[in-house]
């Protein structure tokens, strides 16, 4: 393994396979290295690799403008030459020690499975990818109660739907996570439409077999719009909750947790929250996933009701 003495951040090595791995902090999907990182690459002398550079970019094989940089550094006098990824390749390709010889088999044998099945496997990246997704489904089951067991299928959905923002599940364990909401516009919703969509569904339900008599029976006549009215409300002329993603998630959460029915609650929530959200025409709803909705249903019924705030923001992270 070779550390940069320039840029303590960078490591560069060759693994047994004959694959160039690169580890560090970069800010650009690119890697950069000096003539003598190169060198302790492929363990050949750093002459040898100023010919190979220069023979690139001498038969324009590798343009120096997009692959050569100046940058100057700690204990300097003058800038230093860093090359890309392409040179470093280009490199490896050109000369003929043990560890090149390594590494031109590992990148032939991977272009060729490229070629042949359109795509290649990083098996070590798989066995690390799954590593993390399996402590992520621990952590989405550890926010449930132990006697409630989510079906695996539906907590795979809720970790996709949720994985571009992920590491707010530690904000959730923290308590520090925070409702986030950014489209504002206007909205007419009264608790009558709502009430007269769940009756609509509850008719289909029943004619279909898929409900029983009690399904989405008011407990207390209008209990529902009272839900809505909660949601809509405002102060001095300022809505409560000012965005379409705190208005959907607080009534998502209202209709699950509130009981407004005798039967079919968590349904008639999850119905409610997607009627909402094609109501308000939100563009999020084109990816939203049922799994992902099932799972996130059943963890807001079985939520601590002190930890409402905390689920209101994780439904506003999956929306935003």
């Amino acid at each position: 393994m070779k550390k940069s003495k320039e840029n303590k951040e960078l490591v560069i090595y060759q693994a047994k396979s004959g694959a160039i791995e690169f580890r560090g902090d970069f800010e650009h999907e690119n890697i950069w290295a000096t003539q003598a990182q190169i060198a302790d690459v492929f363990d050949i002398d750093r002459t040898v690799v100023t010919k190979h550079i220069n023979n690139l970019i001498k038969s324009r094989e590798i343009d120096k403008k997009s692959n050569v940089q100046k940058m100057h550094i700690a204990n300097s006098d003058k800038p230093v030459a860093l090359y890309s990824l392409d040179v470093i390749l280009g490199v490896g390709y050109r000369t003929n020690s043990k560890v090149a010889v390594e590494f031109r088999r590992w990148a032939t044998k991977t272009l060729r499975e490229y070629i042949v099945k359109g795509y290649t496997i990083n098996r070590k990246q798989i066995a690390i990818n799954y590593d993390a997704f399996m402590k992520s489904v621990a952590d989405v089951q550890a926010l449930l109660p132990e006697h409630i067991m989510l079906d695996p299928k539906n907590i795979l959905e809720l970790i996709k739907e949720f994985s571009s923002t992920w590491m707010s599940l530690d904000a959730y364990d923290k308590e520090l996570l925070k409702s986030i909401g950014v489209t504002k516009k206007s909205i007419k919703l009264s608790g009558v439409e709502l009430t007269d969509a769940i009756s609509n569904l509850r008719t289909e339900l029943l004619k279909k077999g898929e409900a029983e008599e009690i399904f989405a029976q008011e407990r207390n006549k209008g209990s529902v719009e009272g839900i809505v009215g909660n949601v809509m409300q405002s102060f001095g002329g300022k809505a409560l909750y000012e965005t379409v993603e705190e208005k959907a998630a607080h009534l998502l959460y209202f209709m699950v947790k509130n009981h407004p029915f005798v039967d079919g609650n968590k349904r008639s929530g999850a119905f409610a929250f997607i009627w909402f959200l094609r109501k308000t025409k939100m563009k999020t709803m084109r990816n939203f996933n049922p799994n992902a909705l099932t799972a996130l249903t059943l963890l807001i019924a079985e939520s601590d009701p002190k930890k409402k705030e905390q689920m209101i923001a994780l439904v506003t992270q999956m929306l935003k």
